[in-house]
């Protein structure tokens, strides 16, 4: 067999053959766009752990959502953003009227969240059931879940980029977005959370409530390794999420692997190379420089 028909047989006819792998392709691509800025946000806030403790918070609406309509995903979206919204409501306002950190009560709310999805599954539907919801199949994506994946990613950037400057100054400065911008500062913080949300519920429609995190922070640290300037970190994330969603697509098909654990240990790659041999502050970087003893 030719390089050529290599290449088509390898990387070509599985999207131009099959249906499901180009509406896959389609959804991880969508994604990816929103996933990488977002995601860039949140690593740059710190707040890398409170992604993945919402993605599990978004269980319990999924599953009240499959309660009331079965595998319907409007209303596993819809009840999965407000479950993930109710929970860091929740979280904030415990840290705001007590003494307790807001990651503790975050914590806390996201572990009964978590719970009480499987517990509703576990009621009234099946193992696979709540397989579907923790894994997600993206190779099932059909034309309900596009337009509701293209839709968070068109509005998630849309709004990224009217509030980038208030966004980015909340998230390096508070208090001089609170002294520049009185009146507004205060939605910043819930703006990104609904923002966060959203994308985690895009994520949780195609590749489940425990790889939707993936998405966002793993093409996001890897960019961190190769710019310092945060244009084009969210750029490089967005690339390297579409990259690894590629890549995860295909090997899934020519090895029958689950697609969504495929995707994400191919974005976890992508950081390792970058965490090995990036071009700032990489393993290759902090590598001491031989001297003229160790050469000799």
């Amino acid at each position: 067999m030719s390089p050529t028909e290599l290449l088509q047989t390898g990387l070509v006819a599985p999207f131009t053959e099959f249906g499901f792998m180009r509406r896959a392709w389609v959804a991880s691509l969508a994604l990816s766009l929103s996933a990488g800025p977002v995601g860039t946000l949140l690593i740059l806030r710190r707040l890398t752990l409170m992604g993945d403790a919402m993605s599990h918070a978004l269980l319990p609406g999924a599953a009240l959502g499959f309660m009331f309509a079965g595998l319907s995903l409007p209303a596993l979206g819809l009840g999965a953003f407000l479950a993930g919204l109710l929970v860091a409501a929740l979280a904030h306002q415990a840290a705001k009227l007590t003494a307790q950190r807001e990651e503790s009560a975050l914590a806390a709310f996201y572990l009964m969240a978590l719970a009480s999805g499987v517990m509703l599954v576990s009621v009234r539907g099946t193992s696979v059931d709540l397989m579907h919801l923790l894994f997600g199949n993206i190779l099932a994506a059909d034309t309900q879940t596009l337009p509701l994946v293209a839709t968070v990613a068109g509005v998630t950037l849309l709004l990224l980029a009217v509030f980038a400057r208030p966004l980015i100054a909340d998230t390096l400065d508070p208090g001089f977005l609170r002294l520049a911008w009185p009146g507004g500062s205060r939605w910043m913080r819930p703006l990104f959370m609904a923002l966060l949300v959203s994308n985690l519920v895009a994520g949780f429609l195609t590749l489940g409530t425990l790889m939707s995190v993936g998405l966002l922070v793993l093409p996001a640290a890897a960019a961190r390794f190769w710019s310092r300037n945060l244009a084009p970190q969210m750029l490089l994330a967005s690339l390297l999420a579409a990259l690894a969603s590629t890549v995860g697509l295909l090997l899934s098909y020519h090895a029958q692997l689950p697609t969504g654990p495929a995707i994400v240990l191919s974005a976890g790659t992508m950081y390792l190379l970058s965490l090995l041999c990036g071009r700032h502050d990489s393993l290759w970087r902090r590598s001491p420089a031989p001297t003229s003893g160790d050469l000799s």
